[in-house]
């Protein structure tokens, strides 16, 4: 005679008000901040081919972008800007530009939405002719750590000014946190936060969104200061640092990919822990998705649920307005 089982698992599987019941991980739009990209000019918007569903916006029409968003739910935003290469140079001067489009933008965005939140990103390479995040040595090519150090905290002063609520250095050079939070510091701004890309790996998975802001280097790479992809521990030793130097937030980035990293974070940090579901990522579901080969709707959202239950407690993702529409629906 069979062993009848005593134990039965699929008792909380069996109807879907149990498997709601016992859910542990749970999706909500308060956990989604949604990346935007922003261009010169007016009432124009042009499609990012590599991310399907996704816009640059000029400022005008980025307004109309939030509000609908807003009205779904979503209230914490990331600008990305696509800079004209004439205003470009080796040391990012339009980065800490007062009326230029970035600082420009987020006092228009904050003047029409003054309760959304606006995380801004704190790097060289969207402002470099170099487009790297770091001060190039014009003779060795090496990245500059100490005096990139200068341009971030003047990239973060004026982003502060602006009306930025969480500046998020992105740029990984060494000391960075420390570096800002004390320019914030002496400038007024101690009530500014800032979410720390503690562990940002030179991965493959970022193609598209340079492809946005048409940000890649023009020579070499950044593995001299994004993180080697075979490494986890280190991620541990950014975290430490981090924490020293007053992070309010710490990031991982790519997400997907990374999802023993961001548990391992989360494990060792009391400090809320987020994520970035980055564009090569959003691609690979979408073209998976056109070509009839997954169920995009579903991968889009267990891709999500496995990023929060990874540990993450907020997620940037160019699904986030998808996304809040799918749970507004239930």
């Amino acid at each position: 005679m069979a062993l009848i089982p005593t134990h039965r698992p699929r008792r909380n599987r069996k109807s879907e008000v149990i498997r709601n019941m016992v859910q542990e991980t749970t999706l909500s739009v308060h956990d989604f901040i949604y990346p935007v990209f922003l261009i010169e000019g007016e009432n124009k918007t042009i499609e990012v081919t590599s991310m399907p569903g996704i816009q640059r916006f000029t400022a005008d029409r980025l307004l109309d972008e939030i509000g609908q968003c807003v009205d779904l739910g979503i209230k914490a935003f990331a600008p990305f800007p696509s800079i004209d290469d004439r205003l470009k140079d080796r040391l990012a001067k339009e980065s800490h530009n007062p009326d230029g489009l970035y600082t420009r933008t987020i006092g228009q965005i904050k003047k029409a939405f003054p309760d959304i939140v606006i995380m801004s990103d704190v790097a060289m390479d969207p402002y470099s002719s170099d487009g790297h995040d770091g001060i190039v040595d014009p003779d060795s090519g090496e990245i500059l750590n100490d005096a990139t150090l200068e341009v971030l905290g003047q990239m973060a002063l004026a982003q502060a000014r602006a009306g930025a609520d969480i500046i998020g250095p992105s740029d990984m050079m060494d000391g960075r946190v420390a570096w800002i939070r004390d320019v914030l510091d002496r400038n007024g701004f101690a009530h500014v936060s800032i979410m720390s890309y503690t562990a940002k790996y030179a991965s493959a998975f970022y193609g598209p969104f340079r492809d946005a802001l048409g940000s890649a280097p023009k020579k070499g790479d950044k593995k001299s200061y994004q993180m080697n992809p075979a490494n986890r521990r280190e991620a541990l030793r950014e975290l430490a640092l981090d924490e020293q130097e007053g992070a309010d937030m710490v990031m991982i980035k790519p997400a997907l990919s990374y999802l023993d990293v961001i548990r391992e974070v989360r494990n060792h940090t009391t400090l809320p822990v987020t994520a970035y579901n980055v564009s090569g990522e959003y691609a690979l579901v979408k073209a998976a998705a056109q070509n009839g080969w997954v169920d995009g709707e579903r991968t889009m959202m267990e891709v999500l649920t496995s990023i929060k239950r990874a540990g993450a407690d907020a997620i940037l993702t160019y699904f986030a307005k998808e996304a809040a529409a799918v749970l507004r629906r239930g």
